[in-house]
């Protein structure tokens, strides 16, 4: 096991690169919202309006505007530079956002709430373009990229655990629509200080013939996987949030989802540092259907809530090596001058995942048993392991009889694909 000190210098190595502590900064106060806005929204809804049905029918609606709209956004990206096209998107989700706090603030007919949260849309991919800074600095250093990849995911972790938790202290705290209008304030100033960093951006690419990533090789079995593990995802919530008020304990659910989430975060942190060698998707995917299981047994055989808030922190270290290697397959992968939109894409793949996940786990937990539903995750990873492995996601290829294959990664790269992103 590393020391302490060797496990950060990597993460040191990086921050001591020029303007990346800047970005950095501002990246994170832009992303914290993701996970501020879904909780909010249903809480100043469902306070207002007196109907949950209504507050998740609404942000399903901007869940789904979100996917259909990113690769959009993120193709402009790609064409026009960060800060030209990033700002003005940015702007007008806050626009969205805000015109929902009023529709409900003054009595708005619902179907306003719709149109509104639906503005919301146009919200970059932050960690998109995050990463899309880190492969653009570091790449002539795969290690080094590698590193960057785990510390975006391991900050993803960390946003959506903790932007829940803000969302409800201000919601709880001050007033309804607390959550929703320091999210907006925070997502507007994060994305400022990001895009100002210009030093670090990206240079935009002229439109090329460049084919799109869905048609770039090994990018649609990848998309599948994302899919899946946003199943995962999508229904480990639900699910919990069920069995937690079925024992009584409703209130304790996000904290016991947050401790997944920190699982995943210690965990891609570590990955980040380690660089394992030999590690492929489908070792990290066949690692995340073993241990979602680990709920579902916890669950059944204890029926305690504590000891199931220890089997998904440990559940959640699966999370964050999977992203981070998918998302390193992703960026090779794709044509260096579609890179945001072959992310936004593995990210619209993941809402749908979600969607699908939540509908599948509330299902269950309705007509089966909050216990029993555990089964949908868990069976969502190995839905995923089953795909890497019938599609070859991780680049592999079947050798042909009575030869060798020449086409597998080199074995000291856990991430090699058959290209570098050029520069």
């Amino acid at each position: 096991m590393p020391s302490v000190i060797s496990t950060t210098s990597g993460y040191r190595r990086l921050f001591a690169l020029p303007g990346t502590r800047a970005f950095t900064t501002g990246n994170l106060l832009a992303r914290l919202p993701m996970g501020m806005f879904g909780v909010s929204a249903v809480v100043m809804i469902a306070g207002s309006r007196g109907s949950y049905a209504l507050a998740g029918a609404v942000t399903a609606t901007g869940l789904a505007a979100t996917a259909l709209a990113g690769p959009w956004v993120a193709r402009l990206v790609d064409r026009h530079g960060q800060a030209r096209v990033a700002v003005p998107a940015t702007l007008a989700s806050v626009l969205g956002s805000l015109a929902l706090l009023l529709c409900v603030r003054y009595g708005a007919p619902d179907w306003t709430l719709f149109a509104a949260y639906a503005g919301t849309a146009a919200t970059p991919n932050i960690g998109g373009l995050s990463r899309a800074r880190w492969a653009h600095l570091l790449r002539d250093d795969p290690g080094a990229l590698h590193t960057a990849n785990s510390f975006e995911q391991a900050a993803d972790e960390l946003c959506f655990m903790l932007g829940p938790v803000l969302a409800s202290f201000l919601t709880g705290t001050f007033f309804p629509e607390a959550g929703t209008l320091a999210g907006a304030a925070l997502l507007l100033a994060g994305m400022l200080l990001f895009t100002a960093q210009r030093a670090t951006e990206p240079p935009p690419r002229a439109r090329s013939q460049a084919r799109s990533p869905l048609r770039s090789p090994g990018i649609p079995p990848l998309l599948a996987c994302f899919t899946a593990t946003g199943a995962v995802f999508g229904s480990m919530e639900v699910v919990t949030i069920a069995y937690a008020g079925a024992q009584g304990h409703r209130t304790a659910a996000g904290a016991v989802l947050a401790l997944q989430a920190a699982g995943s975060c210690a965990a891609g942190l570590l990955y980040g540092a380690l660089k394992p060698t030999g590690v492929r998707l489908g070792h990290c995917l066949a690692g995340m259907a073993v241990l979602m299981t680990l709920p579902w047994a916890a669950a059944g055989l204890t029926g305690s809530l504590w000891v199931l808030a220890g089997a998904l922190l440990v559940a959640g270290m699966a999370t964050a090596p999977t992203m981070v290697t998918a998302m390193t397959l992703v960026q090779r992968r794709t044509p260096a001058d579609r890179l945001n939109e072959g992310m936004s894409l593995m990210v619209t793949g993941l809402l749908a995942g979600i969607a699908c996940g939540s509908a599948a786990g509330g299902w269950a937990a309705d007509h089966l048993s909050p216990t029993t539903a555990y089964a949908v995750p868990a069976a969502a990873a190995a839905l995923a392991l089953g795909v890497a492995s019938l599609t070859r996601a991780d680049g592999r290829r079947a050798p042909r009889r009575g030869a060798t294959s020449h086409n597998e990664p080199a074995p000291g790269n856990a991430d090699a694909a058959p290209r570098r992103i050029p520069a």
